[in-house]
């Protein structure tokens, strides 16, 4: 029997992504029509750096989700039913690959990426995913049918929020007051996300702390195999009382964890609303808070975890983008990084921290466990060899973002090294 005859017989999307996979020697992943991660071929390991993120986090980032709508891709996908080549966006470690939109009765469920790279599929090949991808929209809607009868209706019901899948806020609290099940006033959601793979068994642990948390506080929460998504009820009349919660919530988990477990995560909190019609914004301002997180790999506690404190972190990954395309380097920094190189000091990171202090002497020295007259020493050292006013705030706000990418995203350090040896 043919393989494709085996995909159209198939009734297990795993099974079907893995022979998809197998017959065009590809790494294969399928999304729903919200760019969340249904399936991924496990025997192939030559997953791309956007691809590992997907399976990571099980969503698109949406850096990428965004460019792929500013380039019309997406809306393509909603208008034809044939396979359409996405081209690499280098920066992002996002590999050329063969998008198609995996249909049943008339809409759209998801999405079947072929990662090419350097090989490009041939036209028998691109034909075969047009004859077999009906079939694999049908599979991801009895995904979500199995997942509805697996959860039960409350469970179903808060999956419907967070995809905005209901017609008005009546119609959804009369569903949930239908269920028994309790909706918030006020809200605010979090996110945790395993920061590798095989630290998803720490979600368990996690859902035994969250179950002890519902004692004294109403959350409901819904846990795929790497995240656990918190909806945290906030007292209607006492503005900020959920954010309170959530941060409560996190600094019990730090305690009760430890450092090394609690590290083990990335955590988004989404900003604090009062209808539901918010909530699925609130859900995806967490997740911005993690792929942001994921996306610089920052040192504990430097970044923050709520997406209303995200500030200058939101543009970092479109920062990366511009200076890295336009091969932009800053001078001043530059000549910081050839002094730590040569001589084994530490004046990037002690720019970064004194910045991020806003020029105070005693907190920037206690950040880094240095002596003040040290830092001093320092601060002297970096004006010698720089142009840097540190009384021009543009120049400072400009400074800071740079370095946020400098000492953060390792591929943007390379970057700057490399210069240094041609110059």
């Amino acid at each position: 029997m043919e393989i494709k005859d085996l995909i159209l017989q198939a009734e297990d999307i795993h099974k079907a992504t893995e022979l998809i996979s197998s017959k065009l020697g590809k790494p294969v992943i399928v999304e729903n029509k919200n760019f969340e991660l249904i399936s991924y071929s496990s025997s192939f390991e030559e997953f791309d750096q956007t691809q590992q993120k997907t399976i990571l986090s099980k969503k698109c980032p949406i850096f990428i989700i965004d460019r792929l709508k500013k380039e019309g891709i997406v809306q393509k996908l909603e208008k034809q039913t044939d396979p359409i080549r996405v081209h690499p966006i280098e920066e992002f470690g996002f590999h050329q690959r063969i998008v198609i939109a995996a249909k049943h009765l008339g809409h759209t469920m998801g999405y079947i990426w072929v990662q090419e790279s350097d090989q490009l599929l041939e036209v028998d090949e691109l034909s075969f995913l047009e004859e077999i991808t009906p079939h694999l929209g049908k599979l991801i809607y009895d995904v979500y049918a199995r997942t509805s009868a697996q959860d039960g209706q409350k469970e179903e019901i808060l999956w419907k929020l967070l995809h905005h899948e209901y017609g008005s806020e009546s119609q959804i609290r009369h569903e949930a007051s239908l269920a028994k099940l309790r909706l918030p006033d006020r809200f605010s959601i979090v996110v945790f996300s395993v920061t590798d793979p095989k630290n998803k068994y720490l979600l368990d642990y996690l859902e035994e702390s969250v179950q002890s948390f519902t004692r004294h506080h109403t959350v409901n929460y819904l846990k795929t195999e790497f995240q656990m998504i918190l909806l945290l009820h906030g007292e209607a009349k006492e503005e900020f009382d959920s954010r309170d919660l959530s941060r409560s919530f996190i600094q019990e988990i730090k305690n009760t964890f430890g450092e090394e477990k609690f590290y083990s995560f990335f955590i988004g909190i989404g900003k604090e609303y009062t209808s539901l019609y918010y909530l699925r914004k609130s859900f995806l301002e967490a997740l911005e808070v993690i792929e942001t997180a994921n996306f610089i790999t920052p040192r504990p506690e430097t970044m923050p975890r709520e997406f209303a404190k995200l500030g200058i972190y939101r543009y970092v990954a479109a920062l990366y983008e511009k200076n890295s395309s336009e091969d932009y380097y800053s001078e001043d920094l530059l000549n910081l990084m050839a002094n730590d190189l040569k001589k084994q000091t530490n004046l990037l990171q002690t720019l970064e921290v004194y910045l991020a202090n806003n020029g105070k002497a005693k907190l920037t020295a206690n950040a880094l466990f240095i002596h003040p007259n040290t830092l001093n020493y320092r601060i002297k050292q970096i004006q010698e060899l720089t142009n840097i006013d540190f009384n021009d705030f543009n120049m400072k706000s400009y400074l800071y973002t740079e370095l946020l990418l400098l000492n953060n995203v390792d591929a943007y350090y390379k970057r700057y090294t490399e210069a240094l040896k041609v110059n």
